[in-house]
């Protein structure tokens, strides 16, 4: 079987495992930029042209596909779909998960616990926002912000009003939450592929600092969930559509609250700390559909 890790950087701890699980159990591996591949649209003849020549003999894809080319590298999702490729996350669950809001909507649908929110276009009513989530503390997000970024923990009623102010003067939009103080900065990742968690890590935010993100100092290690919180993750991960995700929680006195799911996880964090071969489990459940 040939597979192709749809990815923009060959040097990535996730990239370089995938290519490396996939050789292991004796496929080919390949590594293509989506950035740098070209759509072709014909009557019944879909095609994709990259590096000079046409991409003809792909199984299966792996996408990778970073939040700021979210556009164009769903597109070339799409275009492997129509080709009659398997892809591990298919397009329309990656436009999915990529809307925080939409995220957010299809979570409470499907009756996945979460921190009361609140969205609002540049509404007036400041303070009927605070006091739905609960009053401050509270947690503001830029609804496009990722890893970390764009997000603040509000104090008071005032520094929240103040947030909030600004964020309508520049036009962001913004969505306020509950802050969940008794999970102490932390949080958890499960890590589902195929409707299976194969792996859990909590993940503490380094002192002083709310957000739990490794890349900002954070610290990871291996955790045995809940029936509960295995149940929730493998729930969210249904709603949205996902083979392959990374479900973010909290642990609250309200059970397990879904903060995000995300679906192009990076494999370092949830590897090194649990010390189980995600990369392995990913190719295997390309086997059982290719």
């Amino acid at each position: 079987m040939k597979i192709a890790v749809l990815s923009r950087n060959a040097k990535l701890y996730s990239t370089k495992r995938l290519i490396e699980a996939a050789k292991e159990k004796g496929h080919e591996a390949i590594i293509i930029d989506h950035l740098k591949c070209i759509i072709e649209l014909e009557k019944k003849v879909p095609k994709v042209y990259y590096n000079g020549r046409y991409l003809e003999d792909i199984d299966a894809i792996i996408p990778r596909i970073g939040a700021s080319v979210t556009f164009y590298g769903t597109a070339v999702v799409r275009q492997f779909e129509m080709m009659k490729v398997f892809s591990a996350v298919e397009s329309q669950a990656l436009v999915r998960s990529r809307d925080k809001l939409r995220s957010l909507q299809i979570l409470t649908r499907a009756g996945v616990g979460l921190p009361r929110t609140v969205f609002t276009n540049f509404a007036k009513d400041i303070d009927h926002v605070i006091e739905s989530v609960g009053g401050a503390p509270l947690i503001l997000k830029l609804l496009e912000g990722t890893q970390g970024l764009g997000v603040v923990l509000a104090d008071t009623h005032n520094a929240a009003s103040s947030v909030i102010e600004a964020f309508n003067g520049l036009k962001a939009r913004v969505i306020a939450q509950q802050f969940i103080k008794e999970s102490g900065g932390a949080d958890i990742r499960a890590f589902v592929v195929d409707g299976v968690v194969v792996g859990a890590m909590k993940r503490q935010g380094k002192e002083g600092e709310f957000r739990s993100n490794l890349h900002r100092g954070g610290s990871a290690s291996i955790i045995e969930l809940t029936d509960q919180e295995e149940l929730t993750a493998i729930k969210a991960t249904k709603a949205m559509g996902l083979g392959v995700a990374g479900v973010d929680m909290l642990q609250s006195s309200q059970g397990p609250l879904v903060l995000e799911v995300n679906s192009s996880p990076g494999l370092e964090g949830i590897e090194t700390s649990t010390g189980k071969d995600i990369a392995k489990e990913i190719i295997k459940y390309i086997e059982r559909n290719v």
